[in-house]
């Protein structure tokens, strides 16, 4: 009789060691694996949003290619800038108190997040033949917080049966994956496009040779000029001179130089004005193609295909 109700004793102790906080506070290991992914997402987010590279992500390494794929972006955004929402999901979860709600809407996120995150790893694996560091790090963490949360369930919640709530929440996810999948692939909606190996060399090779490319927000024909180099964009040697609108004053930078014209290229010490093809720029800046250079330039081979 005793030792069955140590046993009894030893269980419930178990259970309790394992079960969300209530009233006494967030949950801290969720709260710490959130924000060390709100940590990871935001600066990939922020690194998007200025142009700037990413830390120990060369040109033409894998992690440049797949943060330059098209599954780099969703949606307009990075699609770091949506796994940051998720782990800012998460952080604000681990402050409920209600253990079953708490429980629920952190397995939820997770389930998706997690299962999202498996399918751009497999995607970076077979598609685009490289990793990144930064999104194996973030997958890894993702998975991680949904162990958490599944060793974390609460045993008081009523009539729960892992065979009727994975079904529930696990196919949910994947459809929403597979409809991202579509979506990616160009069957629906209009997917960020992939770089061309070509203009990503000849925008590398500008922004390291020194040229300059002078332009406003406003300016159509400067739009016309980044949409040319459609993905590449971001690596023109861009440098905006109305900062405060069309109607504010033009930027210190593009005073001294007297850009008077958008766009204005200056390139080998040499003003060009208007809109100029990547032949022209290539012609001006002393551009030469390595054949064998262009297949290393980072534009993942099979989505191009």
């Amino acid at each position: 009789m005793g030792h069955g109700a140590t046993q009894k004793e030893r269980s419930t102790g178990k259970e309790a060691s394992r079960q969300i906080p209530e009233g006494g506070g967030p949950n801290w290991p969720l709260l710490a694996l959130a924000l060390i992914g709100v940590t990871l997402a935001g600066y990939l987010t922020i690194t998007a949003w200025v142009g700037q590279g990413v830390a120990g992500c060369p040109v033409g390494s894998g992690c440049d290619i797949v943060l330059a794929s098209r599954w780099a972006t969703l949606f307009g955004q990075p699609t770091s800038f949506w796994g940051l929402l998720s782990y800012l999901s998460l952080a604000g979860i681990a402050w409920i108190t209600r253990r079953d709600l708490h429980w629920k809407l952190a397995w939820i996120v997770s389930c998706f997040g997690a299962s999202f995150s498996l399918y751009l790893t497999i995607i970076s694996l077979t598609e685009l033949e490289a990793t990144c560091p930064y999104c194996l790090t973030s997958a890894a963490l993702m998975i991680t917080i949904l162990g958490l949360v599944a060793y974390q369930r609460p045993p008081s919640l009523p009539k729960f049966a892992w065979r009727t709530w994975l079904p529930k929440t696990a196919v949910p996810s994947l459809l929403l994956v597979l409809a991202l999948h579509l979506y990616y692939t160009g069957i629906w909606g209009k997917a960020a496009e992939a770089e061309d190996p070509k203009l990503q060399a000849l925008a590398v090779h500008l922004a390291d040779s020194g040229a300059q490319f002078f332009g406003a927000e406003w300016c159509p024909h400067c739009e016309d000029q980044k949409r040319i180099f459609g993905a590449s964009a971001h690596r023109l040697p861009y440098i905006e001179c109305s900062p405060y609108g069309r109607s504010g004053p033009q930027a210190a930078r593009c005073q001294e130089m007297s850009i008077r014209v958008y766009p204005t290229w200056i390139i080998n010490g040499r003003r060009y004005e208007g809109l100029l093809s990547p032949r022209e720029l290539a012609a001006h800046s002393g551009f030469a193609e390595d054949p064998a250079a262009a297949g290393r330039s980072g534009a993942p081979s099979s989505p191009a295909r």
